[in-house]
């Protein structure tokens, strides 16, 4: 049953930044989630994921509690329909017919591999990003829905009329069948009532073969052709048993390429021009590219989709949704609230929290299988924020700035852990610490250090948006407002970004070799905010996954190494987790 959200779990509990991090990671290492599967720690993780949605959005709940629409989606289904700061929490207008939206829901979920049905999980100026698995093939259709037949006493609670189940015999003599047209029917219903017209598919082929069966399929290659209307995009990314070959290389992802020519993978890169043309990138140049090059150039692909239509939404889907998937809902969760337009008043602890929690966890990825055969995606997705701190990632549009002058050098963990704050702590890496560069004294045995202010740079004004209530309840037409609106529009914006800071001397320092933690390359001018929110995240996250997970090499020689610096870094930034996992 969905309801309106009157959520507001009680008052706001205080949580410093990085709370409940490391119990989160360690929990999710060792468990996995099930819907009808209940602990009171998830009920405790669940609560404070809603805590944190509430503090910026208006939203109503599709209610999963024992897993009857997806055993391995979250029990309460956030769908958020507005932005509402916590002033503005009285008088909630809902946006949407839950009602209609619980039905389409509950008919579209057999059109998807596992019944997970497009649902909706980043709202971004009125237009949904959505997530999923592919479309189901035959195989597991009709074992699903005879199954729920013969389970129901003849009746499937996901049709109103049993008889249009259609017999094998007549399936197979008429290929597109009558269920696969009700099916995937229902499917493109919910994407239509979602406003969703970009499909983003992950997979490396056509259809995922088990057996010498077709165990799932993709709007790509639907021969009813019933997703024709849809701008449809192939964008083939490794699947998580790649990310074990990332781990044998002790996590470094430069130079790691995907080996195109198995025979398995049958789906070329396909996006429409009108799309690609504007990138500036080599997509026919796309099977030479590593990890690292492939990941950051669907990324910007994903945010310049986003941006490039003020009315339409995004689905982004692999195979079975809890792999890839969540890889890059997660960065896009963290590229767009570094930018300042979403979750706005999160800081980097909650927002880290809030996707490890519900982009992963709650939708189902299997940790725990993953780290038993090495294969590190998780891993992968948060330190590799290091590479999309620059303003070429950024969804705001900037002024190019001015080149500095001096050398890039790249910054280790173990010249992190060196940073300092002015009080002499370090818990944050958003706040002034000294940068020693290679052109300073320092580096030539001179021990009168350079330093360089970390500051914050807000971005530009951006278009702001209003909410406008048409004759369909269903229907939220979100128009352009006028500049002078954006701080009415969108209260605590500018509060939320990091105040500038400065740092005293560093009593030391260490150049290390390099290192798979290495943090991105540094310049002489003043560290963006986008940088500085994101190398936050990223170093409380390390600082967890070093006490929980921890990292372990292919290599004997090596392995020492890599657990000895995430220990450093741990000790060195000074970020602990609390003793409640919330």
């Amino acid at each position: 049953m969905a309801t309106q959200n009157t959520f507001t779990g009680g008052p706001r509990s205080s949580y410093k930044k990085g709370d409940g991090i490391t119990e989160l990671i360690d929990y999710f290492s060792k468990h996995q989630y099930r819907a009808k599967e209940v602990s009171s720690t998830v009920e405790l993780i669940e609560t404070r994921c809603l805590e944190l949605f509430g503090k910026d959005y208006k939203f109503s709940l599709i209610q999963n509690q024992n897993g009857e629409l997806c055993g391995h989606y979250p029990r309460r289904i956030v769908f958020l329909e507005y932005e509402s700061k916590e002033h503005d929490k009285e008088g909630f207008e809902s946006t949407v017919q839950v009602g209609k939206l619980q039905d389409l829901v509950q008919r579209s979920k057999m059109a998807r591999c596992r019944g997970r049905f497009v649902c909706p999980v980043i709202l971004y100026f009125g237009k949904h990003i959505c997530r999923s698995a592919t479309l189901a093939g035959w195989g597991e259709l009709y074992g699903r829905t005879s199954y729920n037949y013969i389970f129901s006493g003849g009746l499937d609670d996901a049709w109103t009329d049993s008889d249009d189940i259609p017999s094998d015999d007549f399936a197979v003599r008429n290929g597109d069948s009558q269920l696969f047209d009700k099916v995937r029917g229902y499917d493109i219903k919910l994407l239509r009532y979602l406003s969703i017209h970009y499909i983003c598919d992950l997979m490396v082929e056509k259809k995922k073969v088990k057996f010498g069966l077709n165990v799932t399929s993709s709007e790509k290659v639907d021969k009813a052709q019933r997703y024709a209307d849809f701008t449809l995009l192939s964008i083939p990314y490794p699947g998580c048993e790649f990310f074990k070959a990332y781990k044998d290389r002790d996590y470094m992802a430069e130079g790691l390429v995907f080996n195109w020519n198995q025979d398995y993978v049958d789906a070329p890169l396909n996006i429409p021009p009108l799309l690609s043309k504007n990138l500036r990138i080599d997509w026919g140049g796309y099977q030479s590219w590593d990890l690292v090059q492939q990941t950051q150039n669907y990324l910007k692909l994903l945010i310049h989709i986003i941006n490039s239509d003020e009315q339409s939404g995004l689905l982004v889907h692999c195979i079975s949704g809890w792999d890839r998937t969540p890889l890059f809902i997660s960065l896009l969760r963290l590229s767009l609230w570094a930018d300042g337009l979403i979750h706005v008043s999160l800081d980097a602890g909650e927002i880290l929290y809030l996707t490890i929690a519900y982009d992963w966890f709650f939708f189902g990825h299997m940790l725990v299988d993953r780290l038993s055969k090495g294969e590190e995606i998780f891993f992968f997705c948060f330190n590799f924020l290091k590479h999309v701190i620059s303003e070429e990632f950024s969804a705001v549009k900037k002024e190019r700035r001015k080149s500095s002058h001096c050398r890039d050098t790249d910054f280790t963990v173990e010249d992190i852990c060196l940073l300092r704050r002015r009080d002499g702590s370090s818990t944050s890496l958003s706040s002034g610490y000294s940068w020693i560069t290679e052109d300073s004294p320092a580096a030539t045995n001179n021990f009168t250090y350079e330093t360089v202010e970390l500051m914050s740079t807000a971005p530009q004004p951006h278009a702001a948006w209003r909410r406008i209530q048409t004759s369909s309840p269903q229907t939220v037409v979100w128009n352009k407002a006028h500049q002078t609106e954006d701080r009415l529009l969108y209260p605590g914006m500018t509060d939320a970004r990091s105040s500038s800071s400065s740092s005293n001397q560093s009593d030391g320092f260490l150049r290390a070799g390099s290192s798979p933690l290495a943090v991105p390359k540094r310049r002489c001018t003043p560290v963006l905010d986008r940088q500085a929110k994101l190398e936050e995240v990223r170093a409380i996250f390390l600082s967890a996954y070093s006490m929980t997970v921890g990292l372990t090499s292919a290599s004997p020689s090596s392995s020492g190494a890599i657990s000895g610096i995430l220990e450093q870094f741990a000790r060195g930034v000074g970020l602990r987790g609390s003793n409640s996992i919330v």
